[in-house]
């Protein structure tokens, strides 16, 4: 028999463990046998961690409950059944809602309270399972019980490890069939059903979209979509009852990809091109980036807006955090982010992005930077861009750096400004300065196409392809850009011009 000494607040405690498993009393136990069953903290003798680890590396290798011949030691099912977990959410829950009703009580510690019940719940569960003879939970069985609740409390419970997972960037889900996942790599992967019933579902976007911080929002049969921004910075987007059975998608944005140097080093931009931007951007010229969706837009937009001057001010435009500008505080110390807002149940406090590109403008920035145009907020971005705020940049939905063009003139015509086509397209070409494409080509992001605007013809805007993408998946120049743009890249610290067009 091996002999395992401890020390608690009542002072030593030694435990004696056989070498089949069984448990003997420890010595002084007949007088704190009354306090074991009720103790939850350190001092309870059974609940020494060096106690409770001894017996279970003793009882794993009998293979045996520590008190108990025939009952084998619990295989994972059944030590993270449905019970328990409902359990230590109910213990969990009531414990957080007891710390929110302190008005002196830190909300930012929320995570902690509920991490020192779990420990004691824990610490109570051991004593009672060792005096009614029952299997042990692990220390790994309680670190993964405890992640299922903070997990449920706090993220997105079954799908909380998928976000976690930094190859994957969308997560769609379908009700309680499996998951569809992408990953970085631009492949697609099957995973199992992370609900058991679209019920379940439901219930989970409703746990999310209370948690909202923009409070809370609605997600029932009158209100048939959830929009929400994660904490983490993903969009997550679900509906209900319009659809066969309730969905999700949630869109991962990859903020690890911050700079244009980085985009290099990925594939997506050559050395020329890195070059390119960079002086745009220092230049203040305008930039439109175009794409479909899960392109790689944003990303790119991101980047660009990461070589604007420290010293200027800038506000971005969003119907959804997606920049995450804020987390790039040393970059852009003078900044504000609007986001739009849908109206209330009763229809009333919608804020559209038309409305947030006025504000803006009102707002003193140096730059405005829109995270996708998609409606009538294209003619004062567009006004904005031409009136003084050079260097403003947007995203939008095309699949060329031609068709940009007609899909702003339609943006514009959204507005019910009235004006014919030519004066459009002329608004547009004293607006617009550089139009970028990107895809995905064979599973890998590329820049398909960069375009340079030059001018207004009546119903056509001219311009010229400046990059053009080759067999390999890279751009390459294609055209000369014009003196005008020349120039002031050169300027700006653009190699020269002659060299890379020869």
């Amino acid at each position: 028999m091996s002999r395992t000494s401890c020390r608690s607040s009542t002072g030593p405690i030694t435990c004696a463990v056989s070498a089949r498993g069984r448990f003997s009393q420890p010595e002084g136990a007949t007088e704190r046998r009354k306090s074991i069953g009720r103790s939850s903290g350190p001092s309870s003798p059974t609940c020494c961690p060096t106690i409770r680890r001894a017996v279970r590396d003793s009882a794993r290798r009998s293979h045996r409950c520590p008190t108990s011949r025939s009952r084998l030691w619990p295989r994972r099912s059944e030590v993270s059944g449905e019970e328990l977990v409902l359990q230590l959410r109910r213990l969990a829950g009531e414990r957080l809602a007891e710390a929110r009703r302190d008005p002196s009580a830190d909300a930012t510690n929320g995570e902690t309270a509920i991490r020192a019940t779990l420990a004691r719940f824990f610490d109570a569960e051991a004593s009672r399972r060792l005096l009614g003879g029952e299997s042990l939970l692990t220390v790994a069985d309680e670190d993964r019980l405890t992640k299922e609740v903070i997990d449920h409390l706090f993220g997105l419970g079954p799908l909380q490890k998928l976000l976690d997972d930094p190859e994957i960037t969308d997560i769609h889900v379908r009700g309680a069939s499996p998951v569809w996942v992408k990953l970085r790599d631009g492949s697609r992967r099957e995973l199992d059903p992370v609900v058991a019933s679209p019920d379940e579902l439901v219930d989970l976007v409703r746990n999310a979209a209370s948690r909202s911080s923009k409070g809370e929002r609605r997600f029932d049969a009158s209100t048939v979509e959830c929009n929400l921004c994660l904490e983490d910075g993903s969009r997550l987007f679900a509906v209900m009852d319009v659809s066969t059975t309730p969905s999700l998608v949630i869109r991962k944005h990859q903020f690890h990809l911050s700079s244009l140097s980085q985009l290099q080093s990925t594939g997506l931009l050559t050395g020329e091109l890195v070059d390119f931007f960079a002086s745009a951007v220092r230049a203040r010229r305008n930039i439109v980036i175009a794409g479909g969706t899960g392109s790689g837009k944003t990303t790119l937009l991101r980047a660009l807006m990461n070589e604007i001057p420290v010293q200027e001010r800038i506000v971005t435009i969003e119907d959804a955090y997606e920049l995450g500008l804020d987390r790039f505080g040393d970059l852009h110390p003078d900044h504000d982010i609007l986001q739009s807002r849908p109206a209330n149940i009763e229809g009333h406090g919608e804020i559209t992005l038309a409305d947030l590109t006025r504000m803006a403008l009102r707002m003193d920035p140096d730059r405005v930077i829109v995270g996708e145009v998609r409606g009538a907020e294209a003619f004062p971005m567009l006004l904005a861009m031409s009136q003084g705020n050079n260097g403003s940049m947007c995203t939008l939905h095309a699949d060329s750096t031609r068709a940009v063009f007609a899909k702003l003139a339609a943006y514009v015509s959204m507005a019910n400004t009235g004006l014919p086509v030519d004066v459009v397209n002329l608004v547009i070409a004293n607006a617009v300065h550089i139009v970028v494409h990107i895809e995905i080509v064979d599973g890998r992001r590329r820049i398909t196409s960069v375009r340079e605007v030059v001018d207004a013809d009546g119903p056509r805007i001219v311009s010229n392809e400046i990059f053009r993408v080759v067999d390999d998946g890279s751009a390459v120049p294609a055209f000369p850009m014009t003196g005008d743009l020349r120039d002031v890249l050169e300027q700006h610290g653009f190699p020269s011009a002659a060299a890379v067009w020869s």
